[in-house]
C-alpha cells in the first residue's frame, strides 16, 4: 500500500504544468511566439493509415473521454498564436469535448451506438462514427466523498489566469460539497503546507477561507506535496466512497524523473493498490508539459483537464464531477472489427497515443480508460467500401463489429459487451450529431494539416452546421462555432 502512495507521489511530481488560461485584455499577441514562453510539449501525434482489412480486420484502443486537448486549442485560437503544434490536436478529445445525443444503457453498463455517412471531405470514403454512452446513477443519494485539493502556490502561480482563476474555480467546488463529505488542502511551493486536514462539507465558510487567503511566492518543489497528500487521502479514506486527490497547477513538476516513460512506468505500478483516483486541472499558459500531465492521468486512473475559464471550470468540477467521481467503468478497452465484405480499408480517426495490440487487449491486467456515469465517448473511423463480389466473410451480414472489455471498478471483474451493425440502412444515420462531430473530425484535420484532410474546407463545416439546432441550444457547440469563424479571420488576416 506505502508503495502505491509513494509512487503516485513521484509520478504527480513530474507534473507540474502549465495550462492554458485566457488571455486578459492586455495580452501581447507576441507573447506565445516569444521563445522562452513558447516551450509547451506533447505526446508526439502519428496520424493512423488505411489498413488492409483483409490483412488486418481489427482495431484495438484504449477509450476514454478526455477533453484537455479542446480546452487547449480553443486557448490557442482565443489567444490568436501564430503556431499550433500538430501534436495539440488530439481530435478525440476534441470530439469528446461534446456532447451527444445517444441513447442510454438499459441493462449493461455502456451501450454502443454507430451511424455512417460520406465523408464530406473526401468523396471516395464513408464516415463510420461509434458512440458509447455509460449508465446514469442516482446523484440524489451519492456516496460520500473524501476530497484532498493539492494547490500549487509557488512564485509563478501570481497571473491572473493561474491563483486567481484557481482560487475562483475551487470556491465554486466547495459550493457543491455535502455536509457529510471531506476536504483536506495541501499547498506547495519552496516546501508543503497542510492548511485543513478532513474539513466537512458544511464547513464551506472555513474552507472558502482558506481557498481566499492563499497567495503566490517561492519556488516549486511539489514532491513531499504529492506525498502528503496522498498520505491524508489515505488517512481519510472512506470505504464505499469516493477517495480522489485533484491537483491545481501551472508548473512543469520534475523531481528526478524526467521522461514520459519513466512517469507512466513509476504510476503503473502503484495506481491500483490505493484506490484513490487522480484529478490534474492545469493553469496558465506558456510552458504547458502536455505529454506529462496525459501521461499522469491515464496511468494513475486519473483524469486531465485544462482550465482556461471560469466557465470551463464549472463544466469541470460542477456539471462533469458528479460523473468523474462515480466511475462505472474501469481499464475500458475496445476492438471494432470490419468485415471485408463491405469494408475494404479502415482507417481510425483519433485515439492515436491510446492504440493497443491483440495481445494487450486480451491482457486483463492492461491499464486502459475509465468512464464515468453518465459520461460518453466517440471513436471516429474513415473507410474505403469494397467493390469486388468475390470477397468471402465469415461475419456474415454485419459491416462492424464493436466490443468492449472493461472491468467492474468496485470488484475488478472483467466483463465484455458486443454489438453487431448489420443494417446499412440503419447505419445511414442522418441526426445532426454525426454531421457535428464530422465537422470537429475536419477542422482538426485542417489544423493537424494533416495528409488525409483531402479536400477539407473551413468554410464548408462552418456552413454545415451554422443552422443546426444542437448547435444553437447547446453553449459549448455555440462557441465551437464561434471559435470557427475567429480562426477564420485570424488566418484571413495572415
Amino acid at each position: 500500500m506505502k508503495k502505491i502512495v509513494w509512487s503516485l507521489i513521484a509520478v504527480l511530481v513530474l507534473f507540474f504544468l502549465t495550462s492554458c488560461g485566457v488571455p486578459d485584455s492586455n495580452f501581447d499577441k507576441g507573447f506565445l511566439e516569444h521563445e522562452s514562453y513558447n516551450d509547451e510539449s506533447y505526446l508526439e501525434i502519428n496520424e493512423n493509415p488505411f489498413v488492409d482489412v483483409l490483412k488486418n480486420p481489427s482495431s484495438y484502443f484504449s477509450l476514454d473521454n478526455s477533453t484537455a486537448g479542446y480546452a487547449n486549442l480553443r486557448r490557442m485560437i482565443n489567444s490568436e498564436v501564430s503556431y499550433i503544434n500538430p501534436n495539440a490536436v488530439k481530435i478525440e478529445e476534441m470530439i469528446n469535448y461534446f456532447t451527444y445525443d445517444y441513447e442510454s444503457p438499459t441493462d449493461d453498463v455502456l451501450n454502443i451506438s454507430a451511424g455512417m455517412i460520406d465523408t464530406p471531405w473526401n468523396e471516395e470514403t464513408k464516415l463510420v462514427t461509434i458512440g458509447v454512452k455509460a449508465m446514469e446513477v442516482d446523484l440524489t443519494n451519492k456516496k460520500p466523498t473524501n476530497i484532498v485539493l493539492l494547490l500549487d502556490v509557488s512564485g509563478s502561480m501570481s497571473a491572473p489566469n493561474k491563483l486567481p482563476l484557481l482560487q475562483s474555480a475551487f470556491k465554486l467546488f466547495v459550493e457543491s460539497l455535502d455536509d457529510n463529505d471531506v476536504i483536506s488542502i495541501v499547498t506547495y511551493a519552496s516546501g508543503d503546507q497542510v492548511l485543513l486536514n478532513g474539513a466537512r462539507g458544511y464547513e464551506k465558510t472555513r474552507i472558502m477561507a482558506v481557498i481566499e487567503d492563499l497567495e503566490a511566492g517561492g519556488s516549486t518543489a511539489g514532491a513531499k506535496g504529492i506525498q502528503t497528500a496522498y498520505e491524508i487521502a489515505k488517512e481519510n479514506f472512506i470505504p464505499n466512497g469516493h477517495n480522489r486527490v485533484i491537483i491545481g497547477t501551472d508548473g512543469d513538476f520534475n523531481v528526478g524523473i524526467s521522461s514520459t516513460n519513466e512517469l507512466k512506468n513509476f504510476i503503473s505500478e502503484k495506481r491500483d493498490e490505493e484506490k484513490i483516483y487522480l484529478s490534474v486541472l492545469g493553469f496558465g499558459y506558456g510552458n504547458l508539459k502536455d505529454d506529462k500531465l496525459e501521461t499522469l492521468a491515464n496511468s494513475g486512473n486519473g483524469t486531465y483537464a485544462y482550465i482556461d475559464s471560469i466557465t470551463e471550470a464549472k463544466k469541470v468540477l460542477i456539471e462533469e464531477m458528479g460523473g468523474t467521481l462515480n466511475i462505472v467503468s474501469k481499464d475500458t478497452k475496445t476492438k471494432v472489427t470490419f468485415n471485408p465484405k463491405y469494408v475494404k480499408s479502415y482507417r481510425q480517426i483519433g485515439y492515436e497515443n491510446k492504440k493497443l495490440t491483440k495481445e494487450e487487449y486480451e491482457d486483463e491486467s492492461t491499464d486502459a480508460g475509465e468512464i464515468g456515469a453518465g459520461h460518453m465517448a466517440t471513436a471516429v473511423y474513415e473507410i474505403i467500401l469494397n467493390t469486388d463480389d468475390d470477397i468471402e466473410s465469415t461475419m456474415d451480414s454485419s459491416w462492424f463489429n464493436v466490443e468492449i472489455s472493461f472491468k467492474d471498478p468496485e470488484t475488478d471483474e472483467s466483463k465484455v459487451i458486443q454489438k453487431f451493425f448489420n443494417d446499412k440502412s440503419k447505419l445511414s444515420n442522418n441526426s445532426e450529431d454525426i454531421y457535428f462531430i464530422s465537422a470537429v473530425v475536419e477542422f482538426g484535420l485542417i489544423l493537424r494539416d494533416s495528409a488525409y484532410k483531402a479536400d477539407a474546407d473551413l468554410n464548408s463545416l462552418i456552413a454545415r452546421i451554422q443552422d443546426m439546432n444542437s448547435v444553437k441550444n447547446n453553449v459549448y457547440k455555440k462557441e465551437f462555432r464561434e471559435l470557427l469563424l475567429k480562426y477564420r479571420n485570424i488566418i484571413s488576416e495572415k
